[in-house]
């Protein structure tokens, strides 16, 4: 495993259980963050984590955008309202059953903390999808028949049919979901995504004040990883939420991601869905420019990886039951860069693009939010049961100082 960027070029360590010898300390700047926009999940309940969304139900039809919101008879059952929209605690518990690891067990107050963050999403997806509606967009069939056999894709169809019987799912609920996490997605593309512009003026001002960073003291690989580790995380770091647990499941994975990569699965969009690794996932497994010093200082195996492949090689690698795919991008000279270097140019727009999409799309969907006549029952219960708890029960007793019998 590869440690992401430190921009003061100081030693890093693993966060994780892994031998010492595997680490990589790193320094260069990051400027090559690669978009991504979906790619199903490849476990089982990775395939399951997007239809957990799909249980809003009938309550979610589409409603006239000028008309008085209609009423709604709220009751027990009712988690949330959304513009007139019921989510109910069904469709909670349904989503939380699906997305929830079956191995782990919580307490109470993380059951409902837990609910709570999901009841969120389907208020967020609830929303995105009535904007759909209302931009009349579609997902052709094509695209979800696409999306649902690449989730099935090296995933025995045995094992499928034997987590959907233990989810209370059907195919159908499958497709629905993936209809549905791809029309959110959809939405995002055309009111966010399409509307981004970086100018050159943007361009050229970024590499002025970056400009040092860009001059390299010594020849450097451009890397990415997608990491698998044999122990469960108590939040994978993924988007998928697809952990193995065990070195028999890494083993698999890997094996199994390895397969998807040679038959032409973008890398960036499998590490933010599969990558175990928190720093680096969330970049695509971008881990930006490696000093060739520094690959003296991990994993032999690791470092032939990269030093004996050519650029665009991908290279598994197994260090004390870690599994380390890794992606030669480059090889870059000591020196200078300038913008007369497309790649430069190229990195400095992804950045910049990256920064304004985050931006955007968190803007985006506040206002969503704040346009929308939204009550979180659910959570006003919580805040109300605990504060009637509160008030029955009586404070507790002082302890009776002990006296000092007196001495004569």
């Amino acid at each position: 495993m590869f440690m992401s960027i430190s921009r003061n070029d100081r030693a890093l360590s693993f966060a994780r259980r892994v031998p010492a010898t595997s680490a990589l300390p790193v320094s260069a700047p990051r400027r090559d963050r690669r978009r991504v926009h979906g790619d199903p999940a490849y476990r089982v309940c990775a395939l399951l984590t997007v239809v957990a969304l799909a249980f809003v139900g009938a309550a979610c039809q589409s409603q006239p955008a000028t008309p008085a919101i209609p009423a709604v008879t709220v009751t027990a059952d009712t988690y949330a309202v959304v513009n007139g929209r019921q989510i109910t605690r069904a469709d909670v518990d349904k989503a939380f059953q699906r997305t929830r690891p079956s191995s782990q067990v919580l307490s109470e107050e993380e059951t409902l903390a837990t609910k709570l963050s999901v009841l969120d999403e389907l208020i967020v997806q609830d929303l995105l999808l009535a904007k759909a509606r209302d931009l009349k967009l579609e997902v052709p069939e094509k695209d979800i028949d696409e999306a649902y056999e690449a989730s099935r894709r090296n995933v025995a169809p045995e094992a499928i049919a034997e987590e959907l019987k233990r989810r209370n799912l059907t195919t159908a609920d499958v497709r629905e979901g993936l209809r549905r996490e791809l029309m959110t997605r959809k939405v995002l593309q055309r009111e966010v995504v399409d509307k981004l512009q970086v100018t050159d003026a943007a361009v050229t001002a970024f590499f002025d004040a970056h400009r040092a960073e860009y001059n390299l003291a010594e020849n450097s690989y451009r890397l990415a990883q997608i990491v698998v580790t044999p122990v469960a995380d108590p939040q994978p770091a993924n988007r998928a939420g697809d952990d193995a647990t065990t070195p028999q499941e890494a083993q698999k994975k890997a094996a199994g991601l390895m397969q998807r990569l040679r038959e032409g699965a973008p890398f960036d969009v499998l590490a933010r869905d599969h990558s175990e690794d928190p720093q680096s996932a969330p970049r695509g497994g971008d881990l930006g420019l490696v000093p060739v010093s520094s690959l003296k200082r991990i994993a032999p195996a690791l470092r032939e990886a990269v030093m004996k492949s050519a650029p665009g090689a991908v290279t598994a690698v197994n260090v004390g039951g870690m599994h380390t795919i890794v992606l030669v991008i480059g090889l870059e000279t000591a020196g200078q860069r300038d913008l007369s270097m497309p790649q430069v140019r190229e990195n400095i727009v992804a950045n910049l693009r990256s920064r304004k999409e985050q931006l955007l799309r968190a803007a985006y969907l506040t206002a969503l939010r704040t346009d929308a006549d939204i009550v979180n029952y659910f959570a006003r219960r919580l805040v109300e049961s605990e504060s009637k708890a509160a008030a029955a029960t009586p404070p507790a007793s002082k302890t009776p100082e002990s006296k000092t019998p007196e001495t004569k």
